[in-house]
């Protein structure tokens, strides 16, 4: 379900560090205007939090007349892999969403590098 909230989408943000779950939809929606300094009526964008256990995350998103709440709640002994960098927010893209939701780290070293320029390959 959070996968297909991104469809459509310009711009997935990351919050860093931790978000209280008791929060719904008019917290994080004030969240996301107060402190991360956003606008949460943009429909072309999806806010992702998580809690203090990294077991679970919320997406946020307007879907033009209202906001669209997804909760994600991982089984015993599983864990996201929530960024460790510092600030408040992080753009990603659509497979570093798939990474996360798949419980990889977002910075892949090993992955393949995006946009190789084919005409240079020594084939």
């Amino acid at each position: 379900m959070i996968s297909h909230m991104a469809d459509g989408v310009e711009h997935i943000y990351v919050s860093l560090g931790y978000t209280d779950f008791r929060r719904q939809i008019n917290g994080l929606s004030s969240m996301v205007a107060l402190q991360l300094k956003m606008d949460p009526y943009s429909g072309k964008s999806l806010f992702l939090f998580c809690n203090k256990r990294h077991t679970a995350i919320k997406a946020l998103r307007w879907d033009g007349n209202g906001f669209v709440l997804a909760t994600k709640n991982l089984v015993e002994n599983m864990k996201f892999q929530w960024p460790k960098t510092k600030g408040e927010l992080r753009n990603i893209n659509k497979q570093e969403l798939r990474w996360l939701l798949e419980g990889l780290q977002i910075d892949q070293k090993k992955a393949h590098a995006k946009n190789v320029d084919a005409s240079s390959s020594v084939f």
